[in-house]
């Protein structure tokens, strides 16, 4: 332990291990570890069963008609990943994916008024759909139209609006669309969390609706990935990576306690009486609790059902996203569907999770509509976690910390975070173009 090295990280967190992934990449000399005797720290994915079980203290075994336990990988916070986003991309330059198998999700709703519905995939969805009437539906493919064509560098593509001036209010005006619409539109699609980005330039919405809609065309049934056996393989495939480039992880280490010289700056890591040197600390919230404060919480319901979600043609999986304003909250609520197709759960089985940001003193109630959709719930597990990000200025000492993953069943803003921290590490953001895409075919 007594190497320096130019890296330590703390956690195996999807952002923890994409990050290491990166440094190892750079020729950085990482050391990865882990206070834990599993991978995924809170995102892990639990298996068999009788882990699930007992990390929830039930009490009780699970039932016998569950199946095999061992056919069960359970993901205390699982999160799709978009076909064609910049996750995928930093995937394919670790060169993780050789390590994993992905398999897309098949369907992307959205809820209004008191159901659920398929977000249009293309024209003729667009057409048929029961999300708008009639005339709204000329709107909107109109609307499809542009965002389908609208090329930054061609301003006769920008239909008589500046992309980097007018508001996305301005484009919905512009179009006609209606609320209803917007919400989708702006929660389904371009997955905004809240209302603000109505009064922001309308060229990121753009961006997004354009990243959605080039994901779908990839698999054809919804923008979102989901690796076979769980999230659990993706910190496992940069274990072995790491190995690769001449990184160390070490699980099951008590303490990781960061030490700090006279003047604030990280020098290195404590475990078990030894200390191992570096310049740098990356870690999630846990491991620097005086340097992060406290943003919020969410409230997870892990359900295990017995059969697909009603409205959705019997999909083996599924994306549902209710906007904030279809329920009179200031939060959208998030329903994510997975089965034994991705290799989670015993024949038969579906596991969903409806979470949402906590607004009120019964966090449980507040999944009630998303709970709902889901019908008969053979078993539920219910989470209510404290939510943490880094406090502005601490970066000084070196210590670089991941935000805790907020209720977005997708990996948008953990991607975003990764990219924000790489930049600040780094001094430099990420450079996209050197992702040799080629190796998309590995996907």
């Amino acid at each position: 332990m007594d190497e320096q090295y130019d890296v330590i990280v703390l956690g195996t967190g999807l952002t923890e291990c994409v990050l290491s992934g990166l440094m190892s990449v750079s020729k950085k000399k990482v050391l990865h570890m882990d206070r834990n005797d599993y991978y995924g720290g809170e995102s892990a994915s639990l298996t068999p069963l009788d882990q699930v079980y007992n990390h929830f203290k039930m009490g009780v075994a699970p039932p016998e008609h569950f199946g095999r336990g061992r056919d069960w990988n359970v993901d205390l916070i699982p999160k799709f990943i978009m076909a064609n986003g910049k996750l995928v991309q930093l995937l394919i330059h670790t060169g993780v994916t050789r390590y994993l198998e992905f398999k897309s999700i098949e369907g992307s709703y959205v809820f209004k008024g008191n159901k659920i519905h398929k977000i249009p995939a293309n024209e003729k969805e667009g057409l048929a759909t029961s999300l708008m009437g009639l005339f709204e539906k000329r709107r909107f493919m109109k609307f499809f139209s542009f965002l389908q064509n609208f090329d930054i560098n061609n301003p006769k593509t920008w239909n008589d609006l500046d992309p980097k001036k007018n508001t996305c209010k301005e484009m919905f005006i512009k179009f006609g669309l209606d609320e209803n619409t917007q919400d989708f539109n702006g929660h389904g699609i371009a997955l905004y969390r809240s209302e603000e980005y109505k009064d922001a330039p309308m060229l990121e919405f753009i961006n997004r609706g354009k990243l959605y809609y080039e994901s779908l065309a990839r698999f054809g049934k919804s923008p979102y990935l989901y690796p076979l056996y769980g999230l659990g393989e993706l910190p496992q495939g940069f274990a072995r990576l790491s190995a690769i480039y001449g990184g160390t992880y070490m699980l099951n280490k008590p303490g990781c306690n960061i030490q700090y010289d006279e003047d604030g700056k990280v020098v290195g890591v404590e475990s078990e009486g030894e200390v191992a040197k570096c310049k740098q600390v990356i870690c999630d919230p846990s491991y620097a609790p005086d340097k992060v404060k406290k943003t919020g919480q969410v409230v997870r319901a892990i359900c295990i059902l017995n059969h697909p979600v009603k409205d959705t043609k019997d999909v083996a999986s599924v994306q549902i996203i209710i906007p904030q304003n279809q329920v009179n909250r200031k939060h959208d609520i998030y329903v994510s569907v997975v089965s034994a197709t991705h290799q989670i759960a015993a024949k038969g089985f579906y596991l969903a999770i409806v979470s949402t940001t906590v607004e009120t003193g019964n966090p449980e109630q507040e999944l009630q509509i998303g709970l709902d959709l889901l019908g008969a719930i053979e078993q539920k597990f219910v989470t209510v976690s404290d939510m943490f990000e880094q406090i502005p200025g601490t970066e000084e000492s070196n210590v670089f910390i991941s935000k805790s993953y907020d209720a977005t069943s997708h990996f948008e803003t953990t991607c975003d975070d990764v990219l924000d921290l790489y930049e600040k590490i780094m001094g430099e953001k990420f450079d996209f173009s050197q992702v040799n895409l080629h190796q998309q075919e590995e996907m």
